[in-house]
């Protein structure tokens, strides 16, 4: 266990687990630092720790802490100077049709409906195979976070949900899931785009993306939002 002291000198606990195999990259081991459960998160702690790399996962704050490895890079866009590329701007053009609403984020069988097919789906080799709603609930929501989800539909159909947290000083993509049977439409880039517009619109600065690694196909899309910025050596580094 070890601890820091934040910007308002408020204590945070830290819990380090064992060694376990690493979820992105083959025959490695990983080690993740836990916030303490029992602390009381405010916005401004979340903030603090968003800026530092820490991720939410349901109810816990997490960062990669691998001895021997540091694959795992944090990735924010800085929403104002965000310019889509021209594959990103074919995205946009190709889903006019659709609408975005920002929406509470709770539990509904009609967004249950759509995370269930997109597990089964698209991710039936992983180890949140198979979806169900008690893992609905506790991976993607929390009782202590200002959530939304930013949902995409045509007409009344639900297209895509991005699950978002508010932060103070930007948005938290937290994790989107989307209808499998739309790949033409490039649901889970498009659902990024709008979080990065939300962004512009609200006047806030960043949305944190997650975790790029360069050797995982799953993961390295993340530096495709350019310009993005990756925590390294406990600074923030942008990339044009």
């Amino acid at each position: 266990m070890s601890s820091l002291e934040d910007s308002d000198k408020e204590r945070v606990e830290f819990f380090l687990t064992p060694p376990h195999p690493c979820s992105y990259l083959d025959r490695a081991d990983a080690q993740t630092l836990f916030v303490d459960p029992r602390q009381i998160i405010s916005n401004d702690l979340y903030q603090t720790l968003s800026a530092s790399g820490f991720r939410r996962s349901g109810g816990h704050l997490y960062r990669p802490h691998c001895g021997s490895c540091s694959a795992c890079v944090p990735t924010r866009v800085p929403a104002e100077s965000f310019a889509p590329s021209r594959s990103q701007r074919r995205i946009i053009k190709r889903n006019k049709d659709l609408r975005v609403e920002v929406e509470e984020a709770k539990f509904s069988k009609r967004h249950y409906n759509l995370y269930e097919r997109y597990i089964n789906q698209r991710h039936a080799d992983g180890d949140m195979y198979p979806a169900t709603e008690d893992q609905f609930r506790s991976f993607l929501l929390s009782e202590w976070c200002s959530s939304i989800f930013v949902s995409i539909y045509e007409g009344e159909r639900l297209l895509s949900v991005g699950v978002t947290d508010q932060l103070a000083h930007g948005l938290s993509a937290i994790y989107t899931f989307f209808e499998p049977s739309e790949p033409r439409r490039s649901l889970g880039v498009l659902s990024v785009i709008k979080q990065i517009e939300l962004c512009q619109e609200r006047d806030l600065p960043f949305l944190y993306l997650g975790y790029w690694i360069k050797d995982s196909v799953k993961m390295s899309y993340k530096t495709n939002y350019r310009p993005t910025e990756l925590f390294v050596d406990d600074r923030w580094v942008r990339l044009s």
